[in-house]
């Protein structure tokens, strides 16, 4: 209010007369005017510059991101636009997101007689602090050279995903690497509670990654027979995968899909906005948790 008395007023009374009587600072004054004019140069950006940012924002992503992530991150970055603008200039110019499709993973084999872990999760998907549940699988990817097996290991709290492993083949090593890979990231220590839940497959149900289990006192869950949604939060990430990096490309040999598949995930943990974590990456979300976390033991 002080600082627009001021500005209606500078014909009248010399600036610094009106600073004085009104005890604020000449400084203050012009960084007000400042911050003002920016915003202003913000909010009237042509639709040529605003397009401009949207591309480079889609470019970056490698076309991930729809309209809603996309003006998010413009506004992360300082850019004020409304969302109704942002949507209207990418449905005019041709920008969305990679299609959805439907990925078929016909990956698990629970016709055998290993021991079956009961449903500990039980769907919670939502836990309150790291290294509480952790679940695991793996997937598929098609390469001129045969096969190349993903299994992952994601920490339900930050939909991090903190062990991976890749294989040209499915057998029990491939889900135990990424174990244990998961594990010597975070170190969560046996006393944790922590809770690995899987579908039924084999691999899993192995006496050796049982063994594994049991060496770290981490204790198992599975999914109930034929029923995908109590592991949906892989089942996400793989269509994400997918979706947003694999479909539409052919690699020659399984070193070209490694290479992409970690370039991926490694985007995913630092950078893609996830929407069941208020639009930040895993990363972040961890970050912010753990600097509220120290705030309040402080």
């Amino acid at each position: 209010m002080k600082y627009a008395f001021i500005q209606r007023n500078k014909l009248v009374w010399p600036i610094c007369v009106q600073c004085r009587v009104l005890l604020v600072s000449v400084s203050g004054y012009h960084e007000h005017l400042a911050r003002r004019v920016d915003i202003a140069q913000r909010r009237h950006l042509s639709d040529e510059a605003l397009l401009v940012h949207i591309s480079a924002v889609y470019a970056e992503n490698r076309g991930a991101y729809g309209w809603p992530r996309i003006w998010r991150q413009l506004r992360a970055q300082g850019i004020r636009v409304g969302k109704q603008r942002v949507q209207r200039l990418m449905q005019k110019h041709g920008i969305q997101a990679r299609g959805k499709r439907r990925f078929r993973v016909a990956t698990t084999d629970s016709k055998h007689g290993l021991p079956i872990a009961p449903n500990v999760l039980d769907r919670k998907f939502i836990v309150a602090a790291p290294n509480q549940a952790w679940v695991g699988d793996f997937t598929y990817i098609a390469t001129d050279e045969g096969w190349l097996f993903l299994a992952v290991v994601i920490d339900l709290f930050s939909r991090k995903v903190v062990g991976w492993s890749m294989r040209p083949d499915m057998q029990r090593n491939l889900v135990i690497d990424a174990l244990e890979m998961a594990w010597f990231k975070r170190n969560p220590g046996k006393q944790a509670g922590l809770i690995f839940h899987s579908d039924r497959g084999s691999q899993y149900a192995s006496d050796d990654f049982s063994a594994v289990l049991n060496e770290h006192g981490i204790t198992p869950s599975m999914s109930r027979k034929g029923n995908c949604w109590d592991n949906a939060c892989s089942e996400t990430l793989f269509g994400s995968l997918k979706v947003e990096r694999l479909y539409g490309q052919r690699f020659e040999t399984i070193r070209e899909a490694k290479d992409e598949t970690i370039s991926w995930l490694l985007w995913y943990n630092r950078t893609r906005m996830h929407s069941t974590l208020n639009y930040v990456s895993p990363m972040q979300f961890e970050r912010d948790w753990t600097d509220a976390t120290v705030k309040i033991a402080a």
